[in-house]
């Protein structure tokens, strides 16, 4: 399970290949100098709510990942993504999309489009 920390004081728990993903979408919004928002369903062990994070190109942002292995990039999964994130919701963490050869994303969450 890695971790996402935004501005040293909201860490939370993502899978380590839902952190990768995550990590290439917001990486080039933010090198874009764009602002937006990420959502994304919690955890039952934090209260099984939804949460939302304005995220700021000046605000740091540290990816932490448990394993030692980067995880198989899925183009597909990226693309679904980055189309959320340009949307006027901002970024959802959406489903990995199925039959895209990179299956069973072993998310710790569920995940809403």
């Amino acid at each position: 399970m890695g971790k996402l920390t935004y501005d040293s004081t909201l860490t939370v728990d993502f899978d380590d290949r839902v952190l990768a993903h995550l990590q290439l979408v917001i990486g080039a919004k933010l090198r874009r100098g764009e602002s937006f928002f990420f959502s994304w369903r919690d955890d039952q062990s934090v209260g099984d709510g939804r949460s939302s994070l304005w995220l700021h190109p000046t605000v740091p942002l540290y990816f932490k990942y448990a394993g030692g292995r980067p995880p198989a990039i899925n183009r597909a999964w990226i693309d679904a993504l980055m189309a959320s994130a340009n949307s006027p919701m901002g970024l959802h963490l959406v489903s990995e999309p199925s039959g895209s050869g990179n299956s069973g994303s072993g998310n710790s969450r569920e995940q809403d489009a």
